[in-house]
């Protein structure tokens, strides 16, 4: 059998902490100011936390202010890869930019979304949860003049609360389910992730959005895990009491949002499922990519009645 992921302790996947945490800040406070050209993101099209931060930068209209490095999608023992050498920090691997930023990092993987900066050459967060948030707040001078206002501070505690629930239930509820290694545990996760989904199904019955009729940042954390749902989680990582076809408000709100293309051009299947099938080799050994399921994402959602774009 295939060794068991490190993060996983006494049967539960534990996700590992976040090694750098620092802030570029929009008033110039501390040693990441926010400047044009300077940082480059470090993504994945198939983790779902590289893509929020990818549908974020685009929304905003940072794509020239924030350079984008992208890895293959089969991650193996040596991290991941870039298909070709960096052209802007010349790594093959982005293990070298950890280590460079740290020599003595001894996390058990080396984790996108990143921020890398050009003028210290060292990291300057992989804090995954709030580089969306940074970009919202703290490249404001940046953003294009019609750029949504994803984390309006009025509504930043109910955002959050909201954040918070479907963090611990859905986006990370489905590795808790498909890394646990006892029963009692994979259900228990699984029956959070369901009833939580179940409590979504209601809330998007009468609103085009988490938040109502404007998108926010609660719609950018929660449409990665649903973009994975029926291609990876439902078979991949056993949530298969339903699928996400099977919940009407969920999955129109999911093909509404695919429809924008921030969210469906960011969104590649194939790299996915090859992440995946290919690298899990604890669950899926043989590495065979399946061929399904059979969607079609481009069929009309009627989300539109609900509320304003």
């Amino acid at each position: 059998m295939t060794d068991v992921p490190k993060e996983v302790k006494a049967g539960r996947f534990v996700r590992q902490p976040n090694r750098f945490t620092d802030r570029i800040t929009g008033d110039g406070s501390g040693p990441y100011p926010a400047e044009a050209g300077r940082y480059r993101l470090m993504v994945s099209y198939a983790c779902p936390w590289a893509q929020r931060s990818m549908i974020v930068r685009r929304l905003l209209g940072l794509e020239d202010v924030v350079t984008l490095g992208v890895v293959d999608p089969i991650r193996d023992e040596r991290g991941w890869r870039f298909p070709e050498p960096d052209p802007v920090t010349g790594a093959t691997f982005l293990s070298e930019l950890y280590l460079a930023t740290d020599p003595g990092y001894t996390g058990s993987r080396y984790t996108v979304p990143c921020v890398w900066d050009t003028t210290s050459k060292r990291l300057v967060t992989n804090d995954f949860p709030n580089i969306t948030t940074m970009f919202e707040t703290e490249f404001t001078a940046f953003h294009k003049p019609d750029a949504p206002d994803l984390y309006p501070e009025e509504l930043r505690p109910e955002i959050d609360e909201l954040n918070d629930l479907v963090y611990a239930t859905v986006n990370n509820g489905v590795y808790k389910a498909g890394m646990a290694t006892g029963q009692d545990v994979y259900e228990e996760a699984v029956d959070a992730l369901f009833g939580t989904l179940d409590l979504l199904e209601e809330r998007l019955a009468d609103r085009r959005y988490l938040l109502g009729d404007r998108l926010t940042e609660a719609d950018v954390r929660l449409y990665p895990t649903l973009a994975r749902f029926d291609a990876v989680y439902h078979g991949h990582f056993k949530c298969n009491l339903r699928r996400l076809v099977d919940y009407p408000n969920l999955w129109g709100y999911a093909r509404d949002l695919y429809s924008r293309p921030e969210f469906g051009e960011t969104t590649d299947f194939d790299q996915i499922k090859r992440h995946y099938y290919v690298t899990h080799k604890f669950i899926n050994p043989s590495g065979i990519v399946p061929k399904g399921p059979d969607v079609d994402w481009t069929t009309p959602h009627d989300r539109a009645r609900l509320g304003a774009a």
